[in-house]
C-alpha cells in the first residue's frame, strides 16, 4: 500500500540524514515508527472513546473486576 506523507522540513531532514548514515531507506524508518507506536495510539483512542461514553452505574470495585475476569488475588 503506497501512502503519500508531508513532513515538516526539519523532520524530513532528520529522516534523510538517518537514512543516509545507516544505509536504510526512509520508508524503513517510517514503517518502524508506525509499528512501534500504533498500539499506543489505538489504546489511547479506545480509552478516550470509553471515557466519553462513561456511565457511573457501571462502576465496579477492584475485587468485582478481578472476579469478573477470573484473576486471583
Amino acid at each position: 500500500m503506497a501512502i503519500s506523507l508531508r513532513l515538516p522540513g526539519d523532520l524530513e531532514a532528520r529522516l534523510e540524514r538517518l537514512a543516509a548514515r545507516t544505509g536504510r531507506t526512509k520508508s524503513f524508518y517510517i514503517r518502524q515508527a508506525i509499528e512501534e507506536h500504533i498500539t499506543d495510539l489505538e489504546d489511547f483512542y479506545l480509552a478516550e472513546r470509553r471515557m466519553r461514553s462513561y456511565d457511573p452505574a457501571e462502576n465496579a470495585t477492584l475485587d468485582e473486576m478481578m472476579t469478573r475476569h477470573g484473576v486471583a488475588r
